[in-house]
């Protein structure tokens, strides 16, 4: 039986490694795509994104999933009233034009395959919560939300699904400058669940959608955030 195929951005370290590393042990051909990986896609490309797509299909000949992971944080978190165009333009570049543009690139192709396929988006809880100190990565994450209503209802007569994965506060390598900050927050009981999340918990996530037990709920987000989205008293 002929393995499914997975592409995943950003896959080279991170939530976007451990996604990899679990679709491969469940049995995908796993496409790591990054800047840092070989050979190299730089997915805020558009030339990148195509020769992403035309060297998965020279390898593998379909794809069955695409995981949009890769993104950035501001280099320099800037409040608001001081955030720079160049600042802006790279976060929404990477984050939200990539997304929206891998999104549209795959269906493509996943539409021409004629079988069910899944797209999966990674998105934050800063799609909704105010940060105000690296307000172009809110906006970003936001938008990637609509990007998957957009997509999800656009494929599903295609049998096309499309998920939103929200993570919370997760203990990578982008949070680590911060990890005291969040550590206090979360003891305080910032989440329910009082520990950081971790790149296994988004992972988790994606084998169960990929499972099939969701195939009904196209559109769906999966908030993965320790209960951070409960409003409470």
């Amino acid at each position: 039986m002929t393995k499914p195929v997975a592409v995943v951005t950003g896959a080279t370290r991170g939530i976007g490694l451990a996604i990899a590393d679990s679709l491969e042990q469940s049995g995908y051909n796993v496409v790591r795509a990054a800047r840092s990986s070989q050979p190299s896609y730089d997915i805020s490309n558009g030339e990148d994104r195509a020769r992403l797509l035309s060297d998965t299909l020279a390898k593998y000949g379909r794809v069955d999933l695409l995981v949009n992971n890769a993104g950035v944080a501001p280099a320099n978190r800037l409040d608001i009233l001081e955030t720079t165009e160049e600042s802006y333009q790279r976060v929404m570049g990477i984050n939200l034009e990539s997304t929206f543009f891998m999104c549209q690139i795959f269906a493509r192709h996943m539409i021409a395959q004629k079988q069910p396929a899944r797209i999966i988006n990674i998105s934050s809880i800063s799609s909704y919560t105010s940060s105000v100190n690296r307000g172009e990565y809110c906006v970003s994450k936001a938008g990637i939300s609509m990007v998957t209503s957009l997509f999800a209802d656009r494929l599903a007569e295609y049998g096309i699904g499309v998920f939103e994965i929200r993570p919370g506060v997760i203990l990578t390598d982008m949070t680590e400058k911060v990890k005291d900050k969040y550590a206090k927050l979360i003891e305080e009981g910032m989440t329910p669940i009082k520990r950081f999340g971790t790149p296994k918990d988004i992972a988790d996530a994606v084998l169960g959608i990929t499972g099939g037990h969701f195939d009904f709920a196209t559109g769906q987000v999966f908030n993965i955030d320790g209960g951070f989205h409960i409003r409470r008293l």
